[in-house]
């Protein structure tokens, strides 16, 4: 089932500490809407709405309708403020997002292929070297994630930034700052089964022989 991402906000004038606790013992998640060319907008955001949104792996990689005060408009998280220790969010920052402006994003990769990867067959371990990439694109061709295939990978063999099946219109950053960036997406790594030796007890009895 799809879910809605929409946040109902509400235009905040209180400011300060004390204003703040206030907020978050009535439930209310104190936050700022800024960017696309106006003025920030503090807000405030329904705990419970705004925690139901948060079991979404795919929250932190849409385009949000927010609405504040009669008003609606579109954006993403830009940063989520967290309580040290209890599970509270304190505080969340929402970038406006304009049609034609790109946009850069952390987007989750979805790891696929591992139980018939040869590497993984022969023993050796699956690395998940990032569990996110950012990408640049326009807010209408945001993927709330990216696949990776890894059915293939032997032991020794990884997937890299620049081998990404990535959408049409979308690019990895991380690319744009030149080769030496191309870092390992997921990769097989050889365990010491994978790398021809025994058990403990078998080397044990090797040596004594």
């Amino acid at each position: 089932m799809t879910v809605e991402m929409t946040l109902d906000a509400h235009p905040r004038t209180e400011t300060g500490r004390g204003a703040m606790r206030r907020l978050r013992r009535a439930r209310r998640v104190p936050g700022v809407v800024y960017g696309a060319g106006k003025g920030s907008q503090a807000v405030t955001l329904e705990n419970d709405q705004l925690y139901r949104l948060l079991e979404e792996e795919s929250f932190f990689s849409s385009v949000l309708t927010v609405r504040v005060g009669g008003e609606t408009e579109q954006a993403i998280v830009k940063a989520l403020q967290r309580h040290p220790y209890k599970p509270l969010v304190q505080h969340i920052d929402l970038q406006r997002v304009e049609a034609d402006r790109k946009i850069y994003v952390q987007v989750p990769l979805h790891i696929h292929g591992e139980e018939v990867a040869p590497g993984v067959k022969k023993g050796g371990v699956l690395h998940h070297d990032l569990l996110n990439i950012e990408v640049v694109c326009l807010p209408k061709d945001l993927p709330q994630y990216i696949d990776v295939d890894v059915s293939k990978l032997d032991v020794g063999q990884a997937v890299h930034v620049s081998e990404l099946q990535l959408p049409e219109g979308v690019e990895a950053v991380a690319l744009q700052q030149g080769a030496g960036h191309d870092a390992p997406v997921v990769s097989v790594q050889a365990t010491r089964k994978t790398r021809g030796g025994g058990s403990g007890e078998a080397a044990e009895s090797d040596a004594s022989e």
